[in-house]
């Protein structure tokens, strides 16, 4: 296998950490990777990867030489673009994974337009409130919402979502308009279950400029976004959410938004994905065709 093929291998293993896994994002056999690895060891004379029947991690000679490794392939990247045009036929898979509630018609009508835009791109998108290992599951780019735990991922701010607190109107009509943080402790409410241990999500509020949570002690609690709002439209409680999953509801009436002088600070939302280095062209044309269209379709509930 040519050197620099090798080295793409080679890179693939260091930031998967596993042959298999790399095997299957490269599209080749897992004994072409052993191979790759095998003849690079050997050229270069020197061990690049400590193995063990579960782990894959680099040597210290190996560390260094993935340093330099990436540093060429992102060379070589920039090389190749300055041949590639404007109207060049994106290919390859591409796999992101959006929360549930962003998974809006007017989202998914809007990526049918980018599809078919980029017809050659095989598009693969999942939909889930769960924390997705990137690396793990072979997501190429992920959507999120929240504040972000610091990790090896890089993380591209789209803009900040606007939260909402709101009923339906046949909530209000039998439970009355909350006027005051005060007043929620009478009120019901739908609460968000969140994370693998299912805590109960609490609703944050800004009251002369300090921040309140709440928990609601009345109502349900759900475990899914989408069923999160619709228990709010079924009129079973208050509820708090990004504008962004709630912008049609509140727009034909079906949801109201109460208790608008405290709406909470507005959270980041960010697209991640796994390495800044050797970006591959589709996703790059995901990334930023998202910042642009949820712009044009959440102005409203995006703020810079």
């Amino acid at each position: 296998m040519e050197l620099l093929q090798s080295m793409q291998v080679f890179a693939r293993v260091a930031e998967l950490g596993s042959f298999t896994r790399a095997a299957d994002a490269l599209r080749i056999g897992r004994p072409q990777v052993t191979r790759a690895i095998q003849e690079l060891e050997a050229s270069l004379g020197a061990r690049l990867f400590q193995r063990t029947t579960r782990t894959v991690r680099l040597t210290s000679d190996g560390e260094r030489f993935h340093e330099r490794v990436i540093a060429i392939l992102a060379e070589v990247a920039d090389a190749k673009a300055m041949f590639t045009t404007a109207d060049s036929t994106l290919r390859g898979r591409l796999r992101v994974d959006i929360p549930t509630a962003f998974s809006q018609p007017e989202l998914i009508e809007s990526l049918h337009a980018f599809n078919a835009r980029h017809p050659a791109i095989e598009l693969a998108l999942g939909v889930t409130d769960r924390t997705v290992d990137l690396v793990a599951e072979g997501v190429d780019c992920v959507l999120r919402i929240g504040e972000l735990p610091s990790s090896s991922l890089v993380a591209r701010r789209i803009g900040m979502a606007t939260m909402v607190t709101c009923a339906a109107p046949r909530y209000l009509e039998h439970y009355g308009e909350p006027k005051t943080l005060a007043d929620l402790s009478a009120h019901r409410g739908v609460t968000f279950l969140s994370g693998k241990d299912q805590r109960p999500q609490a609703w944050q509020f800004i009251d002369a400029h300090r921040e309140h949570a709440h928990v609601s002690r009345l109502g349900i609690t759900v475990n899914e976004s989408n069923a999160y709002v619709q228990c709010g439209v079924a009129g079973f409680g208050i509820l708090q959410a990004p504008g962004i999953a709630l912008d049609r509801f509140l727009a034909d009436g079906t949801l109201v938004e109460v208790l608008r002088p405290y709406r909470p600070r507005p959270r980041p939302v960010s697209l991640l994905y796994p390495s800044r280095s050797h970006l591959a062209p589709q996703v790059e044309a995901f990334v930023e065709w998202v910042r642009q269209r949820f712009a044009q379709l959440y102005g409203r509930w995006l703020e810079p």
